[in-house]
């Protein structure tokens, strides 16, 4: 049953649940409202899988090291915050991507956008592909638009242009290091809908592709970075939020929200050894498994579809070595590794190469990546082995003998969203459910875009509905005596 409307005025108070990106975002929308906002972190810390510190005097990245400069919702709200001058981008001059083929790293080949050729010679010369795969992908530059099709896997998108092969060692290493998921799931139309709309109207990926890079081909000057970040690293945009919101909205650290329910046309939210809360308006800022146990009890409906949303898990690692005993050259990005190789890495980041300032001259910094179950394989290793099991992998793959002078590791349970085949079904489904119960949003990177900037786009959409909602005079009152101690 859908509650009364109330008045406008009456709205004053919004509890947001999960200080990430997401919940950061939401709360700076609101800070100068004139709403009660209060902010709910369960651990100790604000920025969620945003972490940045300094090992051996080198900057590493806990989570996400950067965000994609075509979408532009991060970089607006970093402007927002007086940051734009930090902001930094890769070196796309040297970029390029090594996959590892029985053992060997093989450079991608130039023009390949994604999974797509976009030049033939570069095609024909790599080692990475067989004859008949090459065959198959140049034939399929004549292949004609056909009518769009019902949602389809990753797996039988790539396999109907290209073949087996194309899935095997480039799509599905190149999803791994995204979603860290497997592309035999993973939804076409949620994950490459580019791609689609591509498919229905040129029927070729590659000579669609091509003709638009011919398009938007420039006179003259260096192309946009594709990569950006800032240059005290990542965690930078979280204390700048936190700092944007202080004293304007209520922070608890170490609050663990357990139940949300709906109460007398407001909804009450159960917080561990804390009394409950009570609110006109609530984001769920939180992965959508967490979101699903937050509403399981009172909105089962809704808790059903949000637990539809698969997740995995991930493990990020830093080694930090030094000159002139680490004999690789970093000519490059990193490298990536398919499941057939069999091994723990799914793929490897050279800092050095891929942004400035991040190591000092003398200390390559190698930053691996595990996904998917063997990521759960390893949540429970402690550094020590994680070290040395990483680390043999890269001495084994790159072929160099010196021993890291310093390592850290982080570890992201549930982290990562998989959009599998159906997920816009899901999320449709949920929206329908959401505008049946007002006042009540979710944000996060589980339904529309995993990414930072489709984090902040979303939360702040959210805010800004709100701030529509209750419009008309406000006055800040004061939190209420029982609620979770703020930070």
């Amino acid at each position: 049953m859908i509650d009364p409307p109330r008045p406008a005025a009456e709205l004053r108070q919004v509890l947001i649940i999960g200080g990430g990106v997401s919940g950061l975002a939401a709360a700076y929308e609101l800070r100068d409202s004139g709403l009660e906002c209060t902010l709910l972190e369960a651990s100790g810390r604000l920025g969620g899988v945003i972490s940045t510190e300094n090992v051996e005097g080198c900057l590493v990245e806990g989570g996400p090291d950067s965000f994609i400069a075509q979408k532009p919702w991060a970089l607006e709200l970093i402007r927002e915050l007086g940051l734009g001058d930090e902001v930094i981008g890769s070196n796309d001059s040297l970029r390029r991507t090594y996959i590892l083929r029985d053992g060997r790293l093989i450079a991608l080949p130039d023009g390949i956008q994604f999974l797509a050729p976009t030049k033939i010679l570069p095609l024909l010369e790599t080692s990475l592909l067989s004859p008949r795969t090459k065959l198959t992908m140049a034939l399929e530059w004549f292949r004609r638009p056909s009518p769009a099709q019902d949602d389809r896997s990753v797996a039988e998108f790539v396999k109907d242009h290209y073949g087996d092969e194309a899935n095997e060692y480039l799509a599905q290493p190149m999803l791994a290091g995204v979603y860290g998921g497997s592309p035999e799931q993973l939804s076409v139309d949620s994950v490459l809908p580019r791609f689609v709309e591509l498919e229905r109207k040129y029927g070729s990926l590659s000579r669609a592709l091509f003709l638009a890079r011919w398009k938007q081909r420039r006179p003259s000057g260096a192309a946009s970075p594709l990569f950006l970040t800032l240059r005290g690293g990542m965690q930078t945009l979280i204390d700048a939020l936190e700092q944007a919101i202080r004293g304007r909205v209520r922070v608890a650290l170490g609050a663990q929200a357990q139940v949300v329910r709906r109460a007398e046309g407001r909804f009450e939210v159960e917080v561990a050894n804390a009394d409950p809360l009570r609110a006109d308006r609530v984001i769920i800022a939180t992965p959508a498994w967490r979101a699903a146990e937050l509403l399981q009890g009172q909105d089962p409906s809704l808790a059903e579809q949000l637990g539809a949303i698969a997740y995995g898990s991930c493990v990020t690692g830093a080694l930090v070595y030094r000159r002139p005993e680490f004999t690789h050259p970093l000519d490059g990005f990193g490298f990536l590794v398919p499941r057939a190789e069999n091994r723990t890495l799914s793929a490897c980041t050279w800092v050095n190469t891929k942004f400035n300032d991040r190591t000092p001259a003398d200390k390559p910094l190698l930053r691996a990546f595990i996904a998917g179950d063997k990521a759960d394989a390893h949540l429970a290793a402690t550094d020590a082995e994680l070290a040395g099991r990483v680390g043999g992998e890269l001495q084994q793959i790159m072929g160099f003998a010196a021993q890291p002078v310093a390592s850290s590791f982080s570890r992201w349970r549930r982290s990562m969203a998989q959009y599998q085949v159906g997920h816009a079904r899901v999320v449709g489904r949920i929206e329908e459910l959401l505008r049946q119960r007002p006042g009540l949003y979710l944000s996060g990177n589980g339904y529309d875009g995993i990414g930072v900037p489709d984090c902040i786009r979303r939360s702040r959409a959210a805010a800004r509905d709100i701030l529509q909602q209750t419009a008309g005079p406000a006055t800040v009152t004061s939190p209420p005596a029982s609620a979770p101690r703020p930070q």
